[in-house]
């Protein structure tokens, strides 16, 4: 049987909070305050991602992919401050209190009480949050790439696991015939969503003395972490035909997973497609920006991706009269 509610099939409206938790079914007061609470961490530090799910997740799924959300918010949090052994000090900490709290133990953390209900209710995301954290070492003492093999493993063990949080939420179940399809359209978008961010984010990776760029391919341009910090503008015309060809195997994956919507259920389509779209847009800008990126970054406007999630919003609920 399809996940999707006979009464809330097609309903796309932007409902009020207190609506949302109680299609999801949460009716006990503390966790609808936690679960208020993972709201309002993501709106303030992932706001497309809130906006996303705002406007185009079912009213009954908003409160789970927020609370997945949150959570991998806190656990980069955690593991993204002091040197390589505290940050692995943190994780095995972290990675201590996840696990015993998803066993049974009480918390007094509001961001594991709406992970732990999240995941009773959603039990394939058990497995998707043990995977993540047994990833998060590659993270916690990550310090750059030395080779592409390097770079893919990365995106195996830690960013792979970390999308599939929330795309668990909205993909076909294993088992499912579409399940294998599923997960290898994901496997394209978030590689491409991750090379795409190490070349957007280089000027304040490069600040901290590393930088998702493999160093086998910088070398092969004939620089070094180095020569990006100590002598940029010398380096623009390298740099330029390396972002050049980073941003082209971005985009050859990109291409690959351009199914992925057809592969989710229809209520689940917008966001899937709004999420892709936007990946696109920032795809786009770290091309305009060619070399450049070294001193400025890339991002696309704020204006525009709003523009994207409102044109899906509003595309559905169309098609729905």
């Amino acid at each position: 049987m399809s996940r999707e509610s006979a009464t809330t099939r097609g309903d796309r409206s932007v409902s009020r909070w207190s609506t949302a938790l109680t299609r999801a079914g949460v009716s006990d007061q503390g966790m609808r305050r936690d679960y208020g609470v993972q709201r309002k961490l993501v709106r303030r530090y992932r706001r497309e991602e809130y906006l996303a799910a705002r406007l185009l997740l079912p009213a009954e799924l908003r409160p789970y992919v927020l609370a997945a959300v949150a959570f991998m918010h806190e656990t980069d949090r955690r593991i993204d401050l002091g040197d390589v052994s505290a940050r692995h000090e943190a994780l095995r900490l972290w990675n201590g209190e996840v696990r015993a709290v998803l066993g049974g133990a009480k918390t007094g953390r509001d961001t594991l009480r709406a992970l732990d209900d999240t995941v009773r209710r959603h039990p394939q995301m058990a497995g998707r949050v043990s995977d993540f954290l047994d990833g998060a070492p590659v993270e916690a003492g990550w310090r750059g790439f030395e080779s592409e093999a390097e770079l893919q493993t990365y995106v195996d063990c830690y960013s792979m696991p970390a999308l599939m949080l929330t795309a668990c939420l909205i993909g076909p179940l294993p088992g499912t015939e579409a399940y294998g399809a599923f997960e290898r359209g994901c496997r394209q978008l978030i590689e491409a969503m991750q090379r795409t961010d190490f070349l957007a984010d280089l000027p304040e990776d490069l600040q901290q003395g590393h930088i998702g760029i493999p160093r086998d391919e910088l070398l092969r341009h004939g620089l070094d972490v180095e020569d990006l910090r100590e002598r940029p503008e010398a380096c623009l015309p390298a740099v330029e035909r390396v972002v050049n060809a980073q941003a082209a195997l971005a985009d050859h994956v990109f291409w690959q997973a351009r199914e992925l919507p057809a592969l989710v259920e229809a209520q689940y389509r917008p966001f899937l497609r709004a999420l892709m779209a936007v990946q696109g847009l920032r795809l786009q800008a770290v091309k305009a920006a060619g070399g450049s990126v070294l001193e400025s970054g890339a991002r696309p406007a704020g204006s525009t991706t709003v523009k994207i999630l409102w044109q899906e919003y509003r595309a559905f609920g169309k098609r729905q009269r």
